[in-house]
């Protein structure tokens, strides 16, 4: 029987429910339980495919293709579970699957609404795929008090009702402020939140405060006392050093022993946390340090790389050496040498992500040029590979060569995917279709050529499997002439028509590759790719 861990949080958004859910699942699956996290968004979007950046941060991509809320990517990084499109569910997906019920008849000429129909749909997405977990992690998206909320509030408190005792407890995730005037911490702000969630139908067994001050034991028990709870089930949350030191911090201030004292469970075996224990040790002991520079589109909201921000820290931890990371925006390289040699030149290894549209598209194309010429370590990912092949295609003497996502071109080196093959067989696309769920998402095998230099970085392997999220793709009838200028195409899709990696055998760290290999990289266990980008970062510092 699956136990249900739902978990809110009220004052203000962006204190962490996704990191604190990521946090608590890493305990308890390090006491022995099966775990697997969910997040319920708010927002009337179907999924975040096609939302900005800058609005959202990235767009997390399972294997299975869905399109996902970037905390998804903390579960991931934290549990080692991979997620899936039944992970993640948001009220556009709602309501769109309850209106085209209502447009065939399904609901036979019932009046729809919002009490049964939306919270059975919310609750019906919540009991579905329990495998045989033992504790399922359910976070609410948005504030409590949020008007868009209300039907996923709503619902949990019926889920509560309806399941078996201590089968469910509610985790609220607060703010305590510290106010410089007073001196002092208040702890009104999460009185009233409590309060707000009481008056929805919900009592919390168990409170994170968010504070950036120690929470003296007085305020903790003032706290206990107007909400109701236990004063050992108020678990203060201070700021961290590291992200990765969340979980045992939470595990030191106690959460997971209270959560299972909520469950009645009180015999669960010790946590072991040897695992992270290694990762912070080697995160803040670290024997080298590198400087990569990210050229990107989106550099303003380091969210938008949430991933690659995280696997290039992996890849640090691999070869315990601190990575610092320089956000460089694209477009100030172009037309503009002087700032190209001056950003680029005390850097160790140079990173150009995925994206979309042609903004910045020239500044990564110089980028490249630069890291190719000046035998920088380079690593190009999705679009940045794309620019990659742009720029060997110009080396080459394809003058006009570039994308037909930035418009017609004489030399189409990339160009719209039309078709390809699935497992659920062949898709399709054109270019004027809708934009949400029309790409290559998800994971797909890629074969590698024997004694590449990819292939030894994958431990000499020849087939992978790798999740992808583009539209656009680089054009097979330019293979040959690029291959005859020096690039090579190391990794092809398993029929042997898409390209998926290439690399310079002349350079010392030349790869790029199709596919977000971001998205695959834990802590525990770095990506291939970014430990050997981030060694030969390293190898290039000690050089210079």
């Amino acid at each position: 029987m699956a136990r249900y861990i739902f978990i809110t949080g009220g004052v203000v958004s962006s204190l962490g429910k996704g990191l604190m859910a990521a946090s608590l699942g890493a305990l308890l699956q390090a006491r022995g339980f099966k775990v697997r996290i969910r997040k319920f968004d708010p927002y009337l979007n179907v999924d975040p495919g096609t939302m900005s950046p800058y609005q959202h941060g990235e767009v997390y991509v399972t294997d299975d293709g869905a399109e996902t809320d970037l905390d998804l990517g903390h579960y991931e990084r934290f549990t080692g579970v991979s997620a899936r499109q039944a992970d993640n569910i948001t009220s556009g997906r709602v309501y769109r699957d309850i209106i085209a019920k209502e447009r065939r008849g399904d609901y036979l000429g019932a009046t729809v609404q919002v009490i049964p129909h939306v919270t059975d749909a919310i609750k019906e997405f919540a009991l579905s795929d329990q495998d045989d977990h033992d504790f399922i992690l359910c976070e609410i998206g948005g504030t409590v008090g949020d008007i868009e909320s209300l039907p996923f509030i709503e619902a949990i408190r019926q889920l509560r009702n309806e399941l078996e005792p201590q089968q469910t407890v509610s985790v609220h995730v607060t703010l305590v402020p510290y106010l410089a005037a007073a001196g002092e911490l208040k702890t009104k702000p999460t009185q009233h939140s409590v309060r707000e969630l009481a008056s929805l139908g919900i009592k919390p067994d168990v409170l994170l405060c968010r504070a950036e001050h120690e929470i003296p034991e007085g305020e903790r028990r003032k706290i206990a006392l107007f909400c109701n709870v236990r004063t050992e089930s108020v678990i203060q949350a201070l700021d961290a050093p590291s992200i990765y030191s969340v979980p045992l911090q939470y595990h030191s201030e106690g959460l997971d022993a209270e959560v299972l004292r909520a469950f009645g469970i009180t015999d669960a075996p010790e946590p072991d946390l040897t695992a992270w224990d290694d990762v912070t040790d080697r995160y803040f002991n670290p024997e080298g340090e590198v400087t990569i520079g990210v050229v990107g589109k989106y550099v303003g909201l380091p969210d938008a790389y949430k991933s690659l921000n995280e696997a290039l820290v992996h890849g640090g931890i691999a070869n315990r050496t601190k990575v610092n990371i320089k956000w460089i925006d694209a477009e100030v390289f172009e037309g503009d040498d002087t700032e190209l040699a001056t950003k680029l030149e005390p850097l160790h290894g140079i990173l150009v992500p995925g994206g979309f549209g042609e903004r910045g598209s020239e500044g990564k194309i110089a980028s490249v040029k630069f890291a190719r010429e000046r035998y920088v370590p380079f690593f190009g990912i999705c679009l940045g590979m794309q620019m990659a092949c742009v720029e060997a295609a110009r080396n080459a003497g394809f003058e006009a060569a570039s994308s037909t996502e930035f418009g017609p071109t004489e030399e189409p080196v990339v160009g719209i995917i039309e078709e390809w093959m699935s497992e659920e067989g062949l898709q399709t696309r054109e270019a004027g279709g809708d934009l949400g769920g029309t790409m290559r998402l998800g994971a797909y095998d890629a074969k590698l050529s024997a004694n590449s230099h990819v292939s030894r970085v994958y431990g000499g392997a020849v087939e992978i499997s790798e999740r992808h999220r583009h539209r656009y793709e680089v054009n097979g009838a330019y293979i040959d002439p690029l291959e005859k200028s020096g690039l090579v195409f190391s990794g092809m899709s398993p029929d042997g028509l898409l390209p998926e990696i290439i690399e310079r055998p002349d350079h010392p760290w030349f790869i790029g590759v199709q596919f977000h290999p971001e998205l695959k990289s834990r802590p525990f266990d770095p990506h291939p790719l970014f430990a050997g980008f981030v060694a030969a970062a390293l190898e290039q510092s000690r050089l210079v």
